[in-house]
């Protein structure tokens, strides 16, 4: 259903906002920037863009989601999640497109909330999320050593053979004072004490710590000065897109893939934010929020951006309140840009390659044992969307995982169908539906329908044919059909056909409100007759005795 609804969450929270409020909201803003400075940088880099993009995405994005989405204290920003994708577009169509690609993808997720899809995006299986997770946190890891081993290579490719194959030549070619400043921040971030993280974040400190050893040694690694120039001082000024419409329908695959992705992770975000704070965000105003963020970010030369768990367990864990510490988050940064930009020259890029490696060990569920938990139709979703990840690519992944997924969900559904003959001594817990101790007059044979009459299950009535030859009157019980679509209603509509050809009569009966609204509804309806549809076995069974005393069959 479309629905104009707009309500940002930060309107209620605002209505009651105080000293004490603000006080809490800065402080833990101020936290999660710190954490943020560098985790924008380093996915940035790692999607083949400048430093400062990620930083204006933080920016942009995490200000405009935050003040316009529907979670209380989701942050928003660049991510893990959209480096595999956006360095594919970026090698591919190059950094102008991909900010078309990003405005699209910003306009799927502001439509998608307008129609009410929060919900459904909910109902992505845990596998296949788990599979193409755990194949961005490898891309990640691969595309990472280059910088954290120092290796003499200009650029990555894009796509697993070819980085394999590079890292194969190259790898001996190591630079050891690299690998020893990478080595040494990784080890940083993974052994940082947890108690000391709420007050110096893991990344920040390592980030601080190998920039300052880069500048007073004089350390021969690369940094951002050498690579980028380091990070311009200022405002990130407001650009137009340059529309290329011989790329419009190549981008419009990656950039759903990145609408997709973006709205299932800033909804998982939503959730275990709620889940730390005993909260309830509204999905779809949390899709319109990120939807114009990502709409916005691209003009100021942002990349796709999205709710970021690790952030957001930053921001509640440092006592934030309100959609106003992500907002304070968004503001320290843009006062980075303006005050301290100049010294990131010296930032190396083996620490950042080191954040993202410690990103990557972090986000992917490295518990094998879970999947052979699994039953083997979940386990081979979660396989085979990490493997197409992996070695191909997300939106094919993701493509074929559902595909997968929805076929084993059909075949399930179907294998849960079934039509049985009601006999005296199959007896049901319901008196009303039940055949024991009801007489089921001679010339007429009863079934019951259990489970879903759907396209996967519709062929289930045939059993009727082979089991009722000699009965002159068919009673079908619904009241356990917990689904009926247009496939088993038309399945219905030819069983009445033909048994209406042999001369016979079918009753239906003890259909549910909306199953027997759907009835209604239906030519069906008109050709059983309103008599021929009951609320009850018993009344079925009246019905039938009737027409066989009768010696009217069909009537």
């Amino acid at each position: 259903m479309f629905s104009l609804g707009f309500r940002p969450r930060v309107l209620d929270t605002l209505q009651h906002y105080n000293r004490q409020l603000l006080r809490a909201d800065l402080m833990a803003g101020l936290t999660v920037g710190i954490v943020a400075l560098p985790l924008a940088m380093a996915f940035a880099m790692a999607s083949g863009v400048t430093p400062q993009a990620g930083i204006f995405t933080a920016v942009i994005a995490g200000f405009l989601a935050a003040a316009l989405g529907g979670s209380r204290l989701s942050v928003t920003g660049p991510t893990g999640a959209f480096i595999v994708i956006i360095y594919g577009i970026v090698a591919k169509y190059g950094v102008a497109n991909l900010l078309i690609c990003t405005f699209m993808s910003g306009v799927m997720l502001v439509l998608m909330g307008l129609f009410r899809l929060g919900q459904v995006i909910r109902f992505f299986p845990l596998p296949l999320i788990t599979g193409f997770t755990n194949g961005i946190a490898v891309l990640i890891f691969l595309t990472q050593l280059k910088d954290f081993f120092g290796l003499p290579v200009d650029k990555m490719p894009a796509g697993f053979f070819a980085v394999m194959q590079v890292l194969r030549e190259q790898l001996g070619n190591f630079h050891w004072p690299t690998l020893l400043l990478s080595a040494a921040s990784l080890l940083l971030i993974l052994l940082w004490p947890k108690r000391l993280n709420r007050v110096l974040p893991a990344p920040f400190v390592a980030l601080v710590l190998a920039t300052l050893l880069t500048a007073l040694f004089s350390l021969p690694v690369a940094t951002l000065g050498s690579k980028f120039g380091g990070i311009p001082q200022g405002l990130p000024s407001f650009g137009g897109l340059d529309l290329d419409p011989t790329h419009l329908s190549d981008l419009l695959a990656p950039a759903f893939t990145i609408a997709l992705l973006g709205a299932i992770e800033s909804l998982l975000c939503a959730v275990v934010a709620d889940s730390m704070t005993a909260d309830k965000h509204d999905s779809n105003q949390e899709l319109i929020g990120q939807g114009i963020a990502n709409m916005v970010a691209p003009f100021f030369g942002g990349i796709p951006a999205t709710g970021a768990v690790a952030r957001t367990a930053t921001n509640i864990s440092n006592g934030g309140k309100t959609p106003v510490a992500a907002m304070v988050h968004a503001l320290l940064l843009l006062l980075i840009l303006l005050v301290a930009a100049p010294l990131a020259a010296s930032i190396p890029l083996a620490v950042l390659a080191a954040i993202l490696i410690a990103v990557a060990l972090k986000m992917g569920d490295w518990d094998i044992r879970k999947a052979f938990q699994f039953p083997k139709r979940d386990t081979a979703v979660l396989i085979v969307t990490f493997v197409l990840t992996v070695v191909f690519d997300l939106t094919v992944a993701v493509q074929i995982g559902l595909l997968m997924a929805a076929v084993f969900f059909i075949r399930s559904m179907a294998s849960h169908t079934s039509v049985n003959r009601l006999l005296p001594e199959y007896a049901q817990l319901f008196e009303r539906h039940t055949i024991a101790g009801k007489h089921v007059p001679d010339g007429c044979a009863a079934f019951r329908v259990e489970g879903a009459l759907f396209f996967g299950a519709a062929d289930s009535v045939e059993i009727i044919h082979q089991q009722a030859e000699q009965a002159r009157v068919i009673i079908l019980q619904l009241h356990r059909l917990v689904l009926l679509d247009t496939t088993g209603l038309l399945a219905l509509d030819s069983l009445n056909d033909k048994l209406r050809a042999q001369g016979k009569t079918l009753i239906l009966c003890g259909a549910a409100d909306e199953v027997l609204a759907m009835l209604k509804g239906s030519r069906l309806a008109d050709d059983l007759g309103e008599d021929n549809l009951q609320p009850d076995l018993a009344a079925a069974l009246l019905r039938a005795e009737q027409l066989l005393t009768r010696g009217v069959v069909w009537g």
